[in-house]
């Protein structure tokens, strides 16, 4: 059983790369016999266009993929990331920083390490031991090994990817947890909200794999559960970047369902059930309905990702 998610930042509506992993989710969910649940991203709340939720969940319905339960907001869930965040305050995993980006490649360059264009910011770790209850100051997760957080050494199993292993401290630092301007992020947010929903399978796009060293830590310093991951592949634009709003991805058509899922499906490996270049047939002479597709895929998807052990 258990339960699966789809995630959608209401900045834009659904494009490919992003029904991919909808369509994904959904699939998964439904071959464990599970609920698929949808939460807007809506923490960050300048980032988000009014009404956009709504879009976003016309489209999902127009192709087929519809929430078991009511879609939840993160803009409403503020009081449970404070708890959370209070909680890893009182136990000193928590601590105020002040430090901008600019102070942060400063203290990197002190120590010899010139910035790289494209990379991640390491963060130095300069306010661990600074005073608590500071105003106007972002909070900061301690990744050190020391800490009652555990190891920051994390090692964790893809469901396509296989066997994954980073460290925290050396690959990305104390990372946040709240901002400065009172928005919490999305490490905090996104781990608060699946163990609160019972989510128990994280399937993604993989540009997201990055992000799950972090949130395991997270997961244990807050002693929720790990649910299992999967990060599934990327949708390319021309250029050969990931597909995304800020490159101007186009909007999905939903006008004729059944050929956007089939495309959607062919990025995910389903060729075989659907080839986009000819109508889906689910009895002679008659042509698929979108549910009669998603049936079969449910089907393929079973064998395809749900190993004994994953």
């Amino acid at each position: 059983m258990g339960a699966g998610r789809f995630a959608p930042s209401p900045t834009g509506p659904l494009h490919a790369g992003s029904l991919v992993a909808a369509l994904a989710s959904w699939l998964d969910a439904r071959a464990r016999g599970g609920q698929w649940l949808v939460r807007m991203e809506d923490v960050d709340a300048p980032r988000c266009i009014a009404g956009m939720d709504g879009v976003i969940l016309s489209q999902l319905a127009a192709l087929g993929l519809e929430p078991d339960e009511v879609p939840v907001y993160q803009s409403r869930r503020a009081d449970l990331y404070q708890k959370a965040l209070n909680d890893l305050i009182d136990r000193r995993l928590a601590y105020p920083c002040r430090c901008s980006r600019k102070d942060i490649e400063t203290a990197l360059l002190a120590q010899g390490q010139p910035r790289v264009r494209g990379a991640e910011l390491v963060y130095p770790g300069t306010c661990r031991e600074s005073i608590h209850g500071l105003a106007g100051t972002a909070w900061r997760l301690r990744t050190d090994s020391g800490s009652a957080a555990g190891k920051s050494a994390i090692t964790w199993h893809d469901r396509r990817l296989g066997n994954q292993t980073q460290n925290v401290e050396q690959s990305v630092g104390d990372f946040p947890l709240k901002r400065a301007d009172g928005c919490f992020t999305y490490q905090l947010a996104v781990v608060v909200d699946d163990a609160a929903q019972g989510v128990t399978d994280v399937v993604r796009g993989e540009d997201l794999a990055d992000n799950t060293a972090r949130q395991i830590l997270l997961q244990r310093a807050l002693n929720l559960p790990t649910p299992r991951y999967l990060h599934v592949p990327l949708v390319l634009g021309d250029n050969g970047e990931k597909l995304s709003k800020q490159n101007g991805a186009a909007q999905i058509d939903v006008r004729h369902p059944l050929a956007t899922l089939n495309a959607a499906a062919m990025a995910l490996g389903l060729r075989s059930i659907a080839p986009a270049t000819t109508p889906f047939v689910a009895e002679k002479g008659q042509s698929s309905t979108v549910s009669d597709a998603l049936v079969k895929w449910v089907e393929v998807w079973r064998h395809l990702y749900n190993h004994a052990g994953d």
